[in-house]
């Protein structure tokens, strides 16, 4: 491709393994030293230092400064989207990592992808919200919008639809989950819907990491909230 976006810089930048491993860590949506991500991708401070330099340059990852640290977060939601992508692609033609354990099963379920939800309970609500006409395609906004009736059900769950209209980012967009391989909610909407959740004590995020903890009575009110006949679709 000689003329258009340089694409093959980006799969430059995501393709190294420590670089990964840190874009990887800060899709929890969190704030993270130098210090904090040379632990997530097992490498030397001074090696970190370098690959944090190459994001920052490349446009995946702001930084700010606080006292004496300083800390990085992903340049955008729209990086989280193209990271879940990419390892939704991964996942689909194979090349998963080996390495498995107790959280796996928990990070499948429900994680945080950078501000929304994403796992098998995310992906229920997506369908759920899909099936029941409340989502359409649209030519903008990230080509997904809610119906008139999504909307009605939107503000009758609590959330200040008008607020989240009047923000420059898309209300609603499709994000591919990597672990389902199907589409959960991102944009404004689906981080307004995580929120509610958590204001609910209906979930509860993990001191560390993207895992998300639902409780008992957060999965009963969720599956009532957004039902789906039969299994969910593949």
């Amino acid at each position: 491709m000689k003329d258009g976006p340089d694409i093959a810089r980006i799969g430059s930048l995501i393709g190294d393994p420590a670089r990964a491993n840190i874009l990887g860590a800060l899709l929890s949506g969190k704030a993270l030293t130098a210090t904090e991500l040379a632990g997530e991708a097992g490498i030397t401070g001074q090696t970190a230092s370098s690959h944090l330099k190459k994001l920052v340059e490349g446009g995946l990852l702001a930084q700010a400064k606080q006292g004496r640290h300083r800390y990085y977060k992903l340049a955008g939601p729209e990086v989280a989207s193209v990271l879940e992508a990419v390892m939704g692609l991964a996942a689909r033609k194979g090349h998963l990592r080996v390495r498995t354990g107790p959280r796996d099963p928990e990070m499948r379920a429900a994680r945080v992808c950078y501000d929304h939800l994403a796992g098998d309970m995310a992906v229920r609500i997506f369908d759920s919200m899909q099936a029941r006409g409340f989502l359409e395609v649209t030519a903008d906004k990230g080509g997904l919008g809610l119906t008139e009736s999504g909307e009605t059900f939107i503000c009758d769950a609590g959330i200040d639809l008008t607020a989240l209209k009047s923000a420059r980012r898309p209300l609603c967009r499709a994000c591919l989950d990597w672990s389902e391989r199907r589409n959960h909610l991102a944009g404004s909407l689906g981080a307004a819907l995580l929120d509610r959740f958590q204001q609910n004590g209906w979930v509860r995020r993990a001191k560390s990491g993207r895992t998300v903890h639902i409780s008992p009575k957060g999965d009963a009110e969720l599956r009532h909230l957004f039902p789906v006949e039969g299994p969910l679709q593949s």
